[in-house]
């Protein structure tokens, strides 16, 4: 599937594209593809970015279609850079 969508520092997963076939896991080199209900209650917040991120983009239906987005969700953006 084609469901990651790559923004200016977080990688975004579609809920709706997503077909919860577990290819992306061994693929994410920190770990953080998980189930909801697995999420640990620190990075919940990160739930509903990845959510609303979609708000405005809608379904494209790929992430090859859009290609990497020139932004973030307020939340991710806010954040320090990183070293």
């Amino acid at each position: 599937m084609d469901c990651i969508y790559e923004g200016e520092r977080m990688l975004y997963v579609h809920p709706d594209e997503c077909v919860d076939c577990g290819a992306c896991e061994p693929a994410c080199p920190v770990e953080a593809i998980l189930f909801e209900d697995d999420v640990p209650a620190t990075f919940r917040d990160y739930i509903e970015a990845n959510s609303a991120f979609f708000d405005d983009l809608g379904s494209p239906g790929s992430a090859a279609r859009t290609g990497p987005l020139a932004t973030d969700h307020r939340l991710v953006a806010a954040l320090p850079p990183q070293g």
